[in-house]
């Protein structure tokens, strides 16, 4: 049994635990959200699964099912007599008994192999939205080389002088400022946010970014630093 490795950027909120008895994919999803800045715990079994996840307190799990040792139903069972952590499903295309006893044994959502990358993060960001939104309800400043938000009053200072946004355009700056140097998904910023779906073919968006990076710059602090990642989203540094 390979021990468990962890993999952190130097920012981070949420902590993973992939349970998946296949190394190369583990490592491809641990790779993946490790790259989005989550900090990433790696376990390929179900027995020291449980005991990992019974000892630490992660942000969210994502549990494979079939899994040596335990498999992932009864891992999940057992967790949830003691815990409420999220656990994401994964299971084969076609195994749709799996599915249902997982969702009826607490699962907080499912992801049928195989799946591609963006789907994982869209559903990962799913899953812990209800975090950020309680996260983001909480008072507190956030400083980034003099530009400062206040989220109790709602202002935006550089070197102490007040700017001016809109409503839309404080929030989008406050999530970015408060996780600094993590790319938020588009979806997840549409939905956080604007309040509506994710469209390809809707800018509105894109819009808001730019008139905030306007300001900025006017302001005199750099507004490229509000990064464009291309097929992603965007992140603030």
């Amino acid at each position: 049994m390979s021990a468990p490795q962890a993999y952190q950027r130097n920012k981070f909120d949420f902590d993973i635990l992939v349970v998946e008895d296949d190394t190369l994919l583990n490592d491809q999803i641990t790779e993946l959200l490790a790259n989005q800045g989550y900090s990433v715990t790696q376990c390929f079994d179900g027995n020291h699964a449980l005991d990992l996840a019974v000892a630490q307190r992660f942000s969210l799990i994502l549990l494979d099912v079939m899994l040596p040792g335990k498999d992932g139903l009864a891992v999940l069972n057992i967790l949830r007599s003691c815990n409420s952590t999220p656990v994401i499903i994964v299971s084969a295309k076609h195994a749709e008994e799996e599915r249902i006893l997982g969702l009826s044994a607490g699962a907080d959502d499912y992801l049928a192999k195989p799946f591609n990358s963006q789907e994982l993060l869209l559903r990962v960001d799913s899953v812990l939205r209800r975090v950020f939104k309680q996260d983001t309800n909480t008072p507190y400043i956030a400083n980034i080389d003099g530009l400062e938000i206040d989220s109790l009053h709602q202002q935006v200072f550089l070197h102490c002088e007040l700017l001016t946004f809109t409503p839309i355009e404080f929030g989008l700056l406050q999530i970015l400022m408060k996780n600094q140097a993590q790319i938020l998904l588009k979806p997840f910023l549409y939905q956080v946010v604007l309040n509506k779906r994710f469209s390809q073919y809707d800018r509105s968006l894109d819009m808001h970014m730019s008139r905030i990076r306007k300001k900025l710059n006017n302001a005199g602090w750099d507004g490229s630093r509000l990064h464009t990642v291309h097929g992603q989203g965007y992140c603030i540094k």
